[in-house]
């Protein structure tokens, strides 16, 4: 959950008279999102934000389904999907539901326009590459192992500092929270929570842009892209306070909770919205009873799907998986470890596996984009012949 932040000049009190050097008024704009009850920030802009000079045509982007109600395991190669210079259609949605979209992007050029999601709250995942996020908050740098929380209405640029850049994401329509248990009743994150406020990093570097011309601002909407052109600079903002805004955290920064017997995996728990969760899986040491079995046993999906995303290291309970993959175990039926992966785990010290899971609570569709990059017969992996 991010906590108060403030960046550049903010008046005293809100909603009150605050001018420039040159005596105009500064145009304060509430963003925020769940109405007025929400997470909110007020910014102070040079120029007021509604400065439209047209709109374009506006095109769909919605994805296109495959398979609208199934039930096999599959699993399907992310780095199959070829790169784009531009990056939103390098985004490449791949399985959706009403509560989520989840897709892979490898966007190989930094673009000039501006962008702006306003049904969801992205999470991307940094997997390949690094960069800068800059918005009208401030300037985010990023690297391999990243995630990165932008609220929905955010408008947004990324600069790439490589060509060869691996994006996993999730619009989510609902906000996403680090998970309540973790947290108190003032939204302090507790002693037992496996990060800290130390590991969430936030806008800095704040720059304010005094910019009049063409600004092209690419907005997406109930799946389709409106393109718009405003008159001034998006990133006009000369000062902001509030708990709306980006932030980064890595991977590498959550602390794994360990136990004696294998832990559930609710443990790794590192993002909530109101219909999935999503946790990290890091290197760890293995349980350490000394009859313990640390692969996982095998469990029934019933309440949720599960997606997983291999990023690096070897995979104790699943075989032939490489980096990029990812695995669906649809909710309905059961899945655990492939042949052979419980008895090589006995025994085992530790793991360094590294892997995004998604549990999405109501079963996902998948799209043709998916279906292109499906390794085939991957529901018959648990035989043994």
């Amino acid at each position: 959950m991010p906590f108060y932040h403030s960046l550049g000049i903010i008046p005293e009190k809100r909603h009150t008279v605050s001018r420039q050097a040159d005596g105009k008024l500064y145009q304060e704009e509430l963003v925020g999102t769940q109405g007025f009850a929400g997470m909110s920030s007020l910014a102070y802009h040079l120029y007021p934000p509604t400065r439209v000079r047209q709109k374009g045509k506006p095109y769909s982007v919605k994805p296109e389904i495959a398979i609208e109600n199934g039930l096999n395991a599959m699993s399907f190669n992310g780095f199959d999907i070829h790169p784009e210079k531009d990056y939103i259609r390098s985004r490449k949605t791949l399985f959706v539901n009403s509560a989520l979209h989840i897709g892979l992007a490898a966007p190989s050029a930094s673009t000039e326009y501006f962008y702006k999601n306003a049904d969801a709250d992205e999470l991307l995942f940094v997997h390949k590459g690094s960069g800068t996020l800059h918005t009208m908050f401030g300037s985010l740098p990023f690297q391999y192992g990243d995630y990165i929380v932008i609220p929905r209405g955010t408008v947004y640029k990324i600069t790439f500092d490589t060509h060869e850049n691996k994006l996993l994401y999730i619009e989510s329509f609902d906000p996403i929270f680090t998970p309540r248990r973790y947290r108190n009743d003032f939204g302090q994150l507790l002693e037992h929570s496996p990060f800290c406020e130390r590991d969430i990093k936030r806008p800095s570097h704040l720059e304010t842009f005094d910019e009049q011309g063409d600004f092209d601002i690419f907005i997406k909407k109930q799946g389709m892209m409106f393109p718009y052109v405003y008159a001034n600079h998006p990133f006009d903002v000369a000062g902001w306070d509030g708990y709306l805004y980006p932030y980064t955290f890595s991977i590498f920064n959550f602390e794994p909770i360990t136990g004696r017997i294998h832990m559930p995996p609710p443990v790794h728990q590192t993002f909530e919205s109101k219909n999935f969760v999503v946790c990290s899986f890091v290197p760890r040491l293995y349980d350490y009873h000394p009859q313990a079995i640390p692969a996982p046993y095998h469990h029934s999906n019933i309440d949720s799907d599960e997606l997983l995303y291999y990023v690096d290291g070897d995979f104790m309970s699943r075989n032939n998986i490489k980096a990029g993959q990812f695995t669906l175990h649809p909710g309905g039926i059961p899945h655990g470890p492939h042949p052979g992966a419980i008895e090589r785990s006995i025994g085992q010290k530790e793991t360094k596996e590294l892997a995004v899971m998604i549990d999405p609570f109501n079963p996902v569709m998948i799209t043709k984009e998916a279906m292109k990059l499906e390794v085939g017969n991957y529901y018959k992996s648990w035989l043994t012949e």
